[in-house]
């Protein structure tokens, strides 16, 4: 940390990687990681689609460009899944998952996808081994006088042919929303710079055109109204997320959200959030030199 009143986070979303054999995406993601290490960053958040295939040997590229770097322990790094973490589309798109009216399969099949990703990234979820890893996540960091709190929700909605077609709409359950605000989290948040985290937007287009209605309900965050609603009791200072592939910085509510891009087609842009003592904060996006 370079002074005692002050975190610097950096902000990363959507890399896409698609493999060890991705060298040229992975060179970048290197050196992006290369600049978050000698900027002196505080912490790395990676707001979801950490790869583009659903495949879990894949983390564990990204899980060693982290090492590599020294970024893979629970105080530098936090990390959740996107829907191209957790949703194989060529593998839900097969005849004979695609026409299965019983959805039971396509709900284990992200859940198994999110144990195996709680397992791989373990480190950056919780330091207590006697803990299961899992999301909701509720991490609780301190910076010098200032205590951090992230709070993160996978929001997969597992893919259905009349519901999900492309696999892209996201969702949190409603148990999970109740934890979050249940006495033992709002007692730990007490003291808190709260940043909410989640993979999908709040937001995208938004405008009256019809082909930008079509895409936005392919892309839609289904109950964005209720996790809205779960940051404002928790008193969030910001959200941070990604999957619609802008940089940009809007509010719902009064509540700010900072959409991270993305890394695979924008690879030399980030954003850096800069949080005092008094919980006063600033936001910009950064271009590699």
């Amino acid at each position: 940390m370079s002074n005692d009143q002050k975190v610097t986070l950096a902000h990363l979303s959507d890399l896409h990687i698609v493999g060890k054999n991705d060298r040229r995406q992975l060179e970048r993601l290197d050196r992006m990681l290369d600049e978050i290490v000698r900027k002196g960053y505080d912490h790395l958040v990676m707001t979801g689609d950490l790869i583009d295939t659903a495949n879990p040997e894949d983390w564990l590229v990204v899980r060693a460009a982290l090492e590599k770097q020294g970024l893979f322990e629970l105080g530098r790094t936090t990390v959740l899944p996107g829907n191209h973490d957790l949703i194989n589309l060529e593998e839900e798109l097969r005849f004979y998952h695609a026409l299965n009216p019983d959805d039971s399969g396509r709900k284990r099949r992200v859940m198994e996808r999110l144990q195996r990703f709680c397992t791989i990234f373990r480190p950056l979820i919780t330091d207590d081994g006697d803990a299961d890893a899992g999301f909701p996540l509720v991490k609780v960091l301190r910076f010098g006088d200032v205590r951090i709190a992230f709070v993160a929700v996978s929001s997969v909605l597992p893919w259905s042919g009349s519901d999900n077609p492309l696999g892209a709409r996201g969702y949190v359950s409603p148990g999970a929303l109740r934890a979050l605000v249940g006495s033992p989290v709002v007692d730990a948040l007490a003291g808190c710079f709260v940043i909410g985290l989640c993979h999908h937007a709040y937001r995208v287009y938004g405008t009256d055109a019809l082909v930008d209605q079509a895409f936005d309900w392919t892309m839609q965050f289904k109950n964005r109204e209720e996790f809205l609603g779960t940051m404002k009791v928790l008193r969030a200072g910001l959200v941070m997320h990604g999957h619609f592939h802008r940089f940009q910085v809007y509010q719902a509510d009064g509540l700010t959200f900072i959409n991270g891009g993305s890394f695979r087609y924008g690879p030399e842009r980030y954003g850096e959030v800069s949080i005092g003592s008094d919980s006063t904060w600033e936001h910009r996006f950064l271009t590699l030199q």
